[in-house]
């Protein structure tokens, strides 16, 4: 996840593959409770490539998030209610936990590290952006699209927590 804004751009990158698989994940919280999804209806309704699915669901399933079955019923399911797994949990699975800067891991390598106010400032929007995505689960996130009648590969991080 970073925050890179060009002229005329706003807010929060996450890579195509947190995207997708958030995708993934939110059409699994939409049917929590329902019959298993195939993949193949997810990645219609997700606008996802069918192979590139397989593999982030494989990385959600290894990691605990979704079950998977296999046979002519089979298909995913979330592991966890939708209430229980947050953006920060799907995207630290689906991208890793980065730093935005070396400094932030290791300020030994920073000639100016001592009172710097660029890596303060930045590691306080971090933590901040942090908060946000562990506080903002899939159903908040479900709600949201309710809400804003928004489907299909489309998603909102609503601006405040809905729990």
């Amino acid at each position: 996840m970073s925050v890179r804004r060009s002229p005329g751009e706003s807010g929060v990158k996450i890579s195509m593959k947190a995207d997708y698989g958030v995708r993934a994940l939110l059409d699994l919280a939409e049917r929590f409770g329902d019959a298993p999804v195939p993949s193949h209806d997810i990645a219609a309704r997700q606008h996802v490539p069918g192979p590139f699915l397989d593999q982030l669901l494989m990385t959600l399933r290894r990691a605990g998030l979704v079950r998977s079955t296999r046979g002519p019923r089979g298909g995913h399911v979330l592991a966890h209610p939708p209430e229980e797994i947050t953006l920060a949990t799907a995207i630290d699975v689906l991208e890793g936990q980065a730093a935005q800067m070396e400094c932030f891991t290791a300020p030994e390598t920073c000639e100016i590290n001592f009172g710097c106010s660029i890596r303060s400032s930045l590691m306080r929007a971090e933590a901040a952006a942090r908060r946000m995505l562990e506080e903002t689960s899939l159903a908040d996130m479900v709600r949201e699209r309710a809400r804003e009648g928004v489907f299909h590969g489309i998603y909102h991080i609503p601006v405040e927590s809905t729990r």
